[in-house]
């Protein structure tokens, strides 16, 4: 078991009433109110067609989110529903991680093992249209919607490869997507690889329990480890703060900058290792997001372990969702985060010690992971 499990995460599910600081309104939110009000009246009784209160009301609010960053989004019930599931092991759909960058549908990465990453979905992919329909103006969540569907049903994507003008078409079953979070073997006497695919619910304890049977399986304490997070999308943030405590006994895990109190906060490391191992390589790429940023930063920042691969994607901020009423919720963006030496991960990513490009996904051999042995090898 881990020592301790955080408790602040990703997508954070807060009560609207911890967000609701009785402060006095200014004057300009006043008359934006008024005009609101104004507006609605206005549709309601002269619009052509009978529409309810309720429609407008969501859609006011829908386009209040979508003029703030692509994370921050207004949720149906079924978003709501949605976000739970993405931290639950397993859903139907086609197993990619997408973003808005530079106003353009982006894929973060496949999944490990999805139907995405086996048709030659591609980190850095612009998704130009979902069966046919554009996703000009289109949200993460209701991108996310067109892409789901139940297993053995079919989704067309055009994608636009990053940095072309060549596009490529995919058709796709949809299936069960089973996130596989840990993967592990020995590479060599007394090495072990772990590979991380996603930070769901239980990954800081499968960790562990992996590294303690390669432990098993080497009949001695392991002298090195590669710990492969390329492709990992991310997930949940507390995960990444309790496997990052577990490579540290001291010192600034992780800074989380908000407006307020409530969303800013320092995670520090506890006392005592579980990893005690000095010889780590951290593999990443541009698929690398989120928690993996979190956790690469930190072992970088610390000195634990050096990175090899890629610069990462980037996703460095923290999204609070918060309920409203009728089963319906907002996810905003509430802080940003920063690693122990003060770097900002979003938009910018970590940066690694020892850059190596990927190979050809049908060569026989990994040149990253071949180089992160050797310096694991060498430390």
């Amino acid at each position: 078991m881990t020592k301790f499990r955080f408790f602040f995460i990703l997508y954070a599910l807060i009560p609207a009433s911890l967000f609701s600081t009785p402060l006095l309104a200014k004057e300009d939110t006043y008359r934006g109110l008024s005009d609101f009000a104004k507006a609605l009246n206005l549709i309601e009784k002269n619009y052509v067609e009978e529409v309810s209160s309720e429609q407008l009301t969501q859609s006011a609010i829908k386009g209040m989110f979508d003029s703030l960053d692509p994370y921050s989004v207004y949720l149906s019930s079924e978003g709501l529903r949605n976000l739970e599931i993405g931290t639950m092991g397993e859903f139907e759909g086609i197993g990619i991680e997408i973003t808005v960058r530079d106003g353009f549908l982006t894929v973060i990465s496949p999944i490990e093992g999805s139907p995405a990453q086996e048709a030659g979905v591609k980190s850095g992919d612009v998704i130009v249209s979902i069966d046919g329909e554009s996703t000009e103006k289109t949200n993460i969540v209701d991108a996310l919607d067109r892409i789901r569907g139940r297993e053995g049903t079919k989704v067309d994507i055009v994608v636009r490869r990053d940095g072309t003008e060549e596009t490529h078409k995919f058709t796709i079953t949809r299936r069960i997507v089973k996130l596989r979070s840990v993967e592990s073997r020995l590479i060599e006497k007394d090495i072990g690889y772990i590979k991380l695919s996603q930070f769901h619910r239980d990954s800081a304890d499968e960790f562990l329990s992996s590294y303690k049977g390669l432990e098993e399986e080497n009949g001695a304490k392991l002298g090195g480890l590669v710990l492969d997070l390329r492709n990992n999308p991310g997930g949940l943030l507390e995960q990444a703060l309790a496997l990052s405590d577990m490579f540290l006994d001291k010192g600034l895990i992780l800074n989380v900058k908000g407006r307020s109190e409530l969303t800013s906060k320092e995670y520090f490391a506890r006392d005592g290792m579980d990893i005690p191992t000095n010889h780590v390589a951290v593999i990443v790429n541009r698929g690398s997001a989120s928690a993996s940023e979190v956790l690469a930063g930190a072992l970088k920042d610390s000195g634990r372990a050096k990175i090899v691969g890629t610069r990462t994607f980037g996703k460095g901020s923290v999204q609070s969702v918060i309920e409203l009423s009728g089963e319906t919720g907002v996810k905003i963006t509430t802080a940003r985060l920063f690693t122990p030496k003060g770097i900002l991960i979003d938009d910018k990513g970590i940066e690694p010690d020892v850059f190596v490009e990927s190979g050809d996904k049908d060569a026989p051999s990994d040149p990253q992971l071949a180089r992160a042995l050797e310096t694991v090898k060498h430390m």
